[in-house]
C-alpha cells in the first residue's frame, strides 16, 4: 500500500484532474452500480456531505438512536445544516422497526419538520443487516417519500458475512439505496479517506458541499492509491478478522465477570458484571499491551488487518490474566 501510495500519479483533486482520485472514484461507483462517487477525507464528512445535500434547513432525517451518524458525529447537520434528527430505537438485531419508521414521518403540515431522508447503517454494532430487510425498510421510506441514505462505513463486512462474492454482495446491498457513504479507512485498513455515492446530480451538488465543509483536497491521489489498494487486496481477507473476533469470544466465553457478545463480523463486545469498573479493565488491559474501547458496563474489541490468530489467542490470554488480577486486587 505505501509503495502504491508513493508511486501515484496526481493532480489537482480540487478542479477535479487527479487522475488516482478519479479512478477510485470510478471503480467505486461502479463496483457499488451507482453513476458517481466522490473521495472525501472521512465517513463524517461523507455522512454530513449526504445530509445536507438531501436535506435543507428544517428538514428532518430518521435514524436509529445507536446511529453513528445521529450519535458519534458532533451533531454536525443540526450544528452546520440546521436539519433536525428523529432518532429512533433500535431493536436486539440493530434494526428499526419498519412501524417505527412509517409512524416517525410527520404530516405536511407548518408545524413539523419536513421528514425527507431515512439513514441505515450497515454494519451496526458489528452485525449485519440483512438484505430482506434492508428492502423492507426502503420500500417504506419511498412509500413516503423519503430519500435513502446508507452509512456504510463497514459495508464490506457486512457484504463478507453474507457470503458468497464480497463485491457482488457489496453491490446488492448499496442498490436499496439513493446515497451511500463507504469508508476505506476502517476494515480495509487505508491510512484516510471514504467515498460518498448517489446519482451525477447529487454527487456533484455534494461536492459543492465539500468544499464548504473545508473537504477540497489538492494531490489526494496518494491517499486514493491507498485506497484503490485496499479495494484490490484487503476485502476478501475481512473473513480473516471475522474469524479472529469468534476466536477470541469464544475463548473468553466462560471467565467470569464479562459475558462476550460476539457480533458476527469483527467486534466483539464485553458486558461486565455487576462492580466490575470497565474504565480500569480498559487501562489494566492498556497497560498489558491489548487495546479496546470502554464505555459503561461494556468494553469493545475490534479486530482489523494487523491483528494475527496469534495476536487474537495472545489476547484471550491477557484478558483472563487481567481479570484474574483485578479479582485480587
Amino acid at each position: 500500500m505505501r509503495r502504491a501510495m508513493a508511486e501515484a500519479e496526481v493532480g489537482d483533486d480540487v478542479f477535479g484532474d487527479d487522475p488516482t482520485v478519479n479512478a477510485l472514484q470510478e471503480r467505486i461507483a461502479g463496483l457499488l452500480g451507482f453513476e458517481s462517487a466522490l473521495f472525501v477525507s472521512s465517513g463524517t464528512q461523507s455522512n454530513l456531505s449526504a445530509l445536507l445535500t438531501h436535506c435543507g434547513r428544517g428538514d428532518e432525517y430518521i435514524a436509529g438512536q445507536m446511529a453513528h451518524m445521529y450519535r458519534w458525529e458532533g451533531g454536525g447537520a443540526a450544528v452546520l445544516g440546521g436539519i433536525q434528527p428523529q432518532p429512533l430505537p433500535h431493536r436486539a438485531d440493530g434494526t428499526l422497526d419498519p412501524l417505527d419508521i412509517a409512524a416517525a414521518v410527520k404530516p405536511d403540515d407548518p408545524h413539523f419538520a419536513r421528514t425527507r431522508l431515512l439513514c441505515l447503517e450497515n454494519t451496526i454494532g458489528g452485525r449485519a443487516v440483512s438484505t430482506d430487510y434492508l428492502k423492507t425498510a426502503t420500500r417504506i421510506a419511498r412509500d413516503h417519500g423519503l430519500a435513502t441514505h446508507l452509512d456504510g462505513a463497514r459495508l464490506f463486512n457486512a457484504a463478507v458475512a453474507a457470503g458468497g462474492d464480497p463485491y457482488e454482495q457489496a453491490r446488492l446491498i448499496a442498490g436499496h439505496f439513493d446515497s451511500v457513504s463507504v469508508c476505506f479507512s476502517k476494515g480495509l485498513g487505508a491510512p484516510v479517506g471514504s467515498a460518498l455515492l448517489g446519482s451525477r446530480e447529487f454527487v456533484a451538488e455534494a461536492r459543492r458541499w465539500r468544499k464548504v465543509l473545508g473537504g477540497g483536497m489538492r494531490q489526494a491521489g496518494v491517499l486514493a492509491a491507498a485506497a484503490l489498494h485496499a479495494l484490490d487486496h484487503h476485502v476478501t481477507r475481512l473473513a480473516d478478522d471475522h474469524e479472529h473476533a469468534a476466536l477470541f469470544a469464544e475463548g473468553l466465553k466462560d471467565v467470569e465477570g464479562l459475558t462476550m457478545e460476539p457480533s458476527g463480523t469483527n467486534m466483539v463486545f464485553a458486558r461486565s458484571a455487576p462492580g466490575l469498573a470497565t474504565d480500569e479493565v480498559r487501562d489494566r488491559l492498556a497497560r498489558r499491551g491489548l487495546l479496546c474501547a470502554g464505555y459503561p458496563g461494556q468494553l469493545r474489541f475490534v479486530f482489523h488487518l494487523d491483528v494475527t490468530r496469534a495476536d487474537t489467542e495472545r489476547a484471550v490470554r491477557i484478558v483472563r490474566e487481567t481479570l484474574a488480577e483485578t479479582a485480587t486486587d
